[in-house]
């Protein structure tokens, strides 16, 4: 839809045909325009439609300025045809017939009458009450090119979102349908488990939302900030995502209930091993902690705990919810379990390591004792009678029962200084062997 020229002096006859060609090609825009909105879908869907809200009340406004603008319409058809008769009255138009023309073209001389407005709830240029309005072209065609952009972004916005939401909410109660058979086939149903009722709250929500964005669409649009294009925007998705998001969530605790199914034995068996191991290494910890303070002194031992008796009873629950096909109960229960089971095994492990500490670093001395023997061994001092008093003082201490470890390492440090103290002025030095014991050597 365009816009006329401004209103200026008497027209001559190129100037009247030039706005009469312009008027014209306007013309039938703004014809094609008015019928494309009057089959736009959107449009024909809000005639049929039973609105509430926001779009009822837009609607009304909609559809008494599409009334409107048919009357402004023809009140143009009418004025341009009158000022086609007027020129082909004759070929060179006469000073009469180009001031007539310039008044119609370019003046105030469309009138509309008060009916159309009346009947019409739509806003006019000079208020409620009036019996006609005047409006020059230019006027006239800015008006309909405001009713007309107010009109169509109304039923562009209205035919958008019942062209995304709807059909997305449907294909949702689809999958929720499908959803639920699932659930109820595995023992999630309302009042029985959080995700039976999730399904129920999300039917009942869909349900409404569906009914909303039917009835007033225009509630779930969000206009794009600075646009000014009819329908700029886009549907607003917040209340749908919300419920996706939550049957996702749903469907993703079904997948794991049927994956308890599936591999319940399985898990069961690896629990069963996971304590049965805690079990075996605490009883072997518990071994190790009387032969602890059977051969080592002055040591603090710390007490090991007995079996974890609580973690076999909920493993027989375990087992009795599989028995009984509570899938639903099983699955939280097997990956607590679970959990649990691992930390038992590594509580075990820490136990024991903590047990036979004093048996490891009494076992690390016997070897660095050997360690260094046998280097003596290697450098021709094995006979050595110091090193041989130490060595045989730090074994007795280390071979006798009790052990005193503290001791038997300080026994153990001061055989190694021996021993490097004698080796020490064998380790030749750059620039060739040198003797470092001194003149008495």
């Amino acid at each position: 839809m365009g816009v006329t020229g401004p209103p200026g002096p008497v027209m001559d006859r190129d100037e009247v045909d030039r706005a009469l060609a312009r008027l014209g090609a306007e013309h039938e825009a703004i014809e094609t325009s008015l019928l494309a909105l009057q089959d736009h879908a959107g449009r024909r869907l809000l005639e049929g439609a039973e609105l509430t809200g926001t779009t009822k009340e837009r609607w009304s406004t909609a559809d008494a300025s599409i009334t409107l603008l048919w009357a402004y319409f023809d009140a143009y058809t009418d004025a341009l045809r009158s000022a086609r008769d007027i020129r082909s009255r004759r070929r060179w138009s006469s000073r009469e017939d180009l001031v007539e023309l310039t008044e119609l073209l370019r003046g105030a001389s469309v009138t509309v009458a008060g009916s159309a407005t009346a009947t019409a709830n739509a806003p006019t240029l000079s208020g409620a009450g009036r019996l006609s309005e005047q409006f020059s072209l230019a006027a006239l065609v800015e008006r309909m090119n405001e009713l007309y952009a107010s009109s169509l972004d109304m039923v562009v916005t209205a035919d958008a979102v019942w062209s995304a939401l709807p059909a997305r909410i449907d294909l949702l109660a689809a999958e929720l349908q499908r959803t639920r058979r699932l659930a109820h086939s595995v023992g999630v149903r309302p009042g029985e488990h959080p995700s039976g009722d999730d399904l129920e709250r999300i039917t009942r929500t869909l349900t409404t939302l569906r009914e909303r964005v039917v009835s007033d669409p225009l509630a779930f649009w969000t206009p794009a900030q600075g646009s000014s294009a009819p329908g700029g925007g886009r549907p607003d998705t917040k209340a749908y995502d919300r419920e996706a998001r939550a049957l996702e969530d749903v469907r993703r605790e079904i997948d794991a209930v049927l994956t308890v199914r599936q591999d319940a034995e399985a898990r069961l068996v690896r629990l069963r091993d996971l304590l049965s191991r805690a079990d075996r290494t605490l009883a072997e910890a518990r071994s190790a902690r009387g032969e602890v303070l059977a051969k080592i002194a002055a040591s603090e031992v710390p007490a090991v705990s007995g079996p974890p008796t609580a973690l076999q009873e909920q493993l027989a629950t375990a087992a009795e919810y599989r028995r009984h096909a509570q899938w639903h109960r099983l699955s939280p229960l097997l990956e607590a379990l679970e959990e649990k089971a691992e930390d038992e095994l590594l509580r075990a492990r820490e136990s024991l390591t903590a047990v036979t500490a004093p048996l490891a670093i009494r076992a690390e001395l016997r070897g660095r004792l050997d360690a260094y023997k046998a280097k003596v061994a290697r450098h021709g001092l094995a006979e050595d009678p110091f090193l041989i008093e130490r060595y045989d003082a730090a074994r007795r201490m280390l071979w006798s029962a009790p052990c005193d470890l503290r001791v038997a390492e300080d026994a153990v440090l001061r055989y190694q200084h021996a021993a490097a103290d004698l080796l020490s002025p064998r380790v030749p030095e750059q620039g060739g062997p040198t003797d470092r014991r001194g003149p008495q050597a």
